[in-house]
């Protein structure tokens, strides 16, 4: 009788399931850490030099008012910008907007001219070789020295601040959009003359995305000049603007009320250079930041 040999069948091993970490719950202080690493550094700054400012300005002989100072005289003015009794006496709100009305119409003026310009340097040697000695020359000149000559040619205040904008403001648009268009990479020229893309379509397809990130790179400086110009411009045309209360506040010796334009000066021209940056970021997919 054959016996039947069995084989011993193995165990199967118990199968272990290894649990998930479980993920710690981020704690409030850890949550909050990276916008504390962001806004304590420039908050402490202001302090020290805030703190420095009272120090050095308190003293004996001190030509400046400290801060304490500052918010003593100009208290009314800080906390209520928005104010209108008619004429020039109105809240630095009213006097940012008239100056930002000005910027916004020859910065759109230098940015539709310089874009065509820089566009038509960029892409024909002739017309480069013929323009730009001639932009190198008139863009060293000052922004003040443009406004008599523009008073002489319009005869209104308005025209002349909106001129002296467009020509501060055309130069760096001019130029970053020529040397944007000269470094389109060859390969996307070659694409588009195997597909035969021609005339508007190869400006709008391959031209304008290729040169974006340099043409608001000349944007956002041309944007900076402005409301540089436009302060300077408004000093001597008069009216109501940002930069003729600052200079009236000077002649009337209140310098409180300086300090304070000035720094809300400094508040919209960085706004301005960030709204800039920000537009450059979504038209170019953030290639302009980079």
């Amino acid at each position: 009788m054959n016996a039947s040999v069995q084989t011993p069948v193995a165990a199967n091993p118990a199968v272990t399931v290894a649990e998930p970490a479980m993920m710690p719950v981020p704690t409030l202080a850890t949550r909050l850490r990276p916008y504390a690493e962001r806004v304590l550094p420039p908050v402490l700054v202001v302090l020290a030099l805030g703190l420095l400012w009272e120090a050095a300005a308190s003293g004996a002989g001190a030509t400046l008012p400290p801060p304490s100072k500052v918010w003593a005289d100009a208290h009314d003015l800080i906390v209520d910008p928005f104010f209108d009794n008619g004429g020039l006496d109105k809240g630095l709100f009213w006097h940012l907007l008239a100056s930002l009305q000005r910027v916004a119409v020859g910065f759109t003026l230098s940015a539709i001219a310089g874009i065509a310009v820089g566009l038509l340097i960029g892409t024909s040697k002739l017309a480069m070789r013929g323009l730009d000695p001639i932009f190198q020359v008139l863009r060293t000149v000052p922004p003040l020295a443009w406004l008599p000559l523009s008073l002489a040619a319009f005869r209104e205040a308005q025209p002349s601040a909106i001129f002296v904008i467009f020509i501060t403001s055309v130069w760096p648009i001019i130029i970053n959009t020529a040397v944007g268009v000269r470094n389109v990479p060859q390969d996307y020229r070659n694409v588009a003359a195997v597909i035969r893309l021609r005339g508007p379509a190869y400006w709008w397809r391959i031209i304008l995305p290729a040169a974006a990130p340099y043409i608001f790179t000349g944007l956002r400086i041309g944007v900076g000049l402005s409301w540089l110009a436009i302060i300077a411009a408004e000093m001597l045309i008069g009216g109501v603007g940002i930069g003729f209360f600052i200079w009236d506040a000077w002649n009337s010796s209140n310098l409180s009320d300086i300090i304070v334009a000035l720094f809300y000066v400094g508040i919209v021209g960085f706004l301005l250079d960030r709204l800039m940056a920000l537009v450059g970021h979504l038209v170019t997919r953030g290639t302009a930041t980079a």
